[in-house]
């Protein structure tokens, strides 16, 4: 069995007739594609200081099914380097074009995997990476990563750096359920030819720390959820931002292994690639006053 530990994966990505994604989910694709281009490297770190989600981890022999979605579902030249080990942040970053996070907990702690921490030194230059104009990709628990210091259930002045940086932090879930999530810009890479409005069954994260200039994507529409951590009006769900001369986009969702699955979620992970990667453009106007008027209004404890 490979070592958790150091192994680092790599596949070139190429996506099948079979994979499930429409022309329609991605409008910028065949503009997208320059056969001069060299391959877009993406680093899949998926290091679980904190909570270990049943998506990240190895699977026998096999990698995890997170880390093989990325692997199916990349169509223009897309190579994927998955690892847990957070030495990694030490050594050559330039090689990147963006880097993907399925990540819990403080990753400068070895933490609940084993797998070796990412040094101080480490988180330093993966934010000044993405600031000079790496893309990142977040997903779930990448915003339960390297907390704020304070109460979970306040709103934080000075917020980490990390979180700064990915527009917004876990706070709490409750139980997983049935909810309906509005579709607020159709038009951003993944998400072409969406409905205004979709049902999942996830568990969904209650967030906070919100960085006022993100270009919401999805709104968790809250009224009728089951749970106190639901007890506020709407608040967005995934977002996209600059940081610097850098993208980042963030989804909540990802909890449920038939989440990984779906094709609207792969769809939605494969425009996030194209647009974090340069490869596709979106409207990045801040919009979160406008769409999510009370977003800032916390649960009651």
């Amino acid at each position: 069995m490979p070592d958790r530990t150091t192994d680092v994966s790599r596949r070139a990505l190429v996506l099948g007739a079979g994979a499930g994604l429409t022309q329609a989910a991605l409008p910028c694709a065949r503009a997208a594609g320059d056969g001069n281009r060299k391959n877009r490297s993406i680093l899949f770190f998926s290091k679980s200081s904190g909570f270990e989600h049943d998506p990240v981890k190895p699977q026998g022999r096999h990698p995890s099914l997170a880390e093989r979605t990325p692997t199916a579902i990349g169509r223009h030249g897309f190579e994927i380097l998955a690892t847990k080990d957070g030495r990694i942040f030490d050594g050559d970053l330039a090689r990147y074009d963006a880097f993907f996070f399925f990540t819990t907990g403080d990753l400068t702690e070895t933490g609940t995997d084993g797998t070796p921490p990412m040094s101080a030194n480490g988180k330093k230059r993966l934010l000044v990476a993405i600031r000079s104009g790496k893309g990142f990709i977040g997903v779930h628990s990448a915003s339960d990563t390297f907390h704020s210091k304070g109460s979970a259930f306040e709103i934080q002045q000075n917020r980490d750096p990390y979180i700064a940086m990915l527009g917004g932090e876990f706070m709490s879930h409750g139980n997983q359920q049935q909810a309906r999530v509005r579709v607020v810009d159709p038009h951003f890479p993944g998400l072409a030819g969406s409905a205004q409005s979709l049902r999942a069954t996830e568990e969904w994260y209650s967030l906070k720390n919100f960085t006022d200039d993100i270009h919401v994507l999805l709104v968790l529409e809250t009224k009728g959820m089951q749970g106190a951590e639901y007890r506020r009006p709407p608040f967005p769900l995934a977002w996209a931002r600059r940081e610097g001369s850098g993208r980042v986009y963030y989804s909540a969702m990802g909890h449920r292994q038939d989440v990984w699955t779906s094709r609207r979620f792969q769809e939605m992970l494969a425009g996030a690639l194209l647009w974090a990667t340069g490869a596709a453009e979106a409207d990045l106007s801040a919009n979160m006053t406008e769409v999510t008027p009370q977003a800032w209004v916390m649960p009651a404890q």
